[in-house]
């Protein structure tokens, strides 16, 4: 009975074997749920050629932005889970279910993980020249005007919009989140004034951090970010327990086959130590930081968990 059993289990595992000897044997690509040229298109064109060499074949970047990443994720969970069709799973995809009434795939069932990519920090900011020289400024300033602070972000339902919703119930203000359409909205809300406080990714706002044209008073993840190494962390700056940063990982359709999907993952850990990918990442304010794939399916699961009760207490209507 033993032999029997094991000679089943060889015979079931061979064509798992021959697939994965055999893949890939043409182009991959990823499908981005972004138009060109943001922190996450870079980031993933960044990482392609080094994908491509490992795997021996073209890695394709295929840009399909779309509210909330639908059509993206909708066309990775029906493709065939063959290894050739994979998405750029973000924070997006962990808020979905909370934002849409309907999607026409499953979040939380429809994808094979395979492994996080990258982490990017947000920065809370105001004017260059404010009077607000602290976070703890700007929170006693709310606390003694309630109602009256306006904290600017972008994309009614995205990450920066709930990073400022957390931030706003966290910090326990009274203050009004208000989504804008671009970053650059943002900007000019904050330094005419209209705005007390900006909350976006640090890379679109380095440069005028830099300049001195904004302040940087904390930025959102558990720790510094490097190119801006005297700006304290929101939980340095007195809220006990904020922590938040974007991220990207790599997934593919369910049911894809196990022996695939750690190749892609071998592939991508090796693309994550590249020295020129890391450079690339700094420049970026993006922390490449690879996991398994039980890690990314433990911690998609918390932040479906986490971001549903900040869309459900800050009342944002789905869609």
């Amino acid at each position: 009975m033993e032999n029997l059993r094991l000679l089943l289990a060889v015979l079931l595992a061979a064509p798992l074997v021959a697939l994965a000897q055999a893949w890939p044997a043409k182009p991959i690509r990823i499908v981005l749920p972004f138009g060109p040229g943001g922190v996450a298109d870079i980031t993933t064109r960044t990482i392609a050629p080094k994908l491509g060499e490992a795997l021996g074949q073209q890695i394709v970047v295929e840009n399909m932005p779309s509210a909330g990443g639908i059509r993206a994720s909708e066309t990775v969970a029906k493709a065939e889970p063959d290894g050739y069709t994979l998405l750029l799973l973000t924070n997006g995809n962990a808020v979905s279910k909370a934002l849409f009434n309907s999607l026409p795939y499953d979040p939380a069932t429809d994808f094979a993980m395979i492994s996080t990519v990258g982490f990017f920090s947000l920065v809370i900011v105001t004017n260059g020249d404010s009077p607000l020289k602290t976070l703890k400024d700007a929170i006693a300033k709310a606390k003694a005007n309630a109602g009256k602070m306006n904290i600017g972000t972008i994309t009614p339902g995205g990450t920066q919009h709930l990073a400022g919703e957390l931030f706003r119930s966290m910090a326990g203000i009274d203050a009004v989140v208000i989504p804008h359409k671009t970053t650059g909205e943002v900007v000019i809300g904050v330094r005419n004034g209209n705005l007390d406080l900006g909350v976006d990714f640090i890379a679109p706002l380095l440069s005028q951090i830099k300049s001195g044209q904004l302040r940087a008073l904390a930025v959102s993840a558990g720790k510094r970010f490097p190119g801006l190494a005297d700006v304290p962390t929101v939980i340095e700056a007195g809220v006990p327990g904020y922590d938040v940063a974007s991220w990207n990982a790599l997934a593919a359709p369910a049911k894809t086959p196990q022996p695939v999907l750690e190749k892609v993952h071998q592939a991508l850990v090796k693309a994550l130590a590249a020295p020129d990918v890391q450079k690339r990442f700094a420049e970026l304010g993006v922390e490449g930081r690879p996991s398994t794939p039980r890690e990314l399916r433990d911690f998609y699961a918390s932040e479906m968990q986490r971001w549903t009760k900040v869309v459900e207490a800050a009342k944002i209507p789905k869609q």
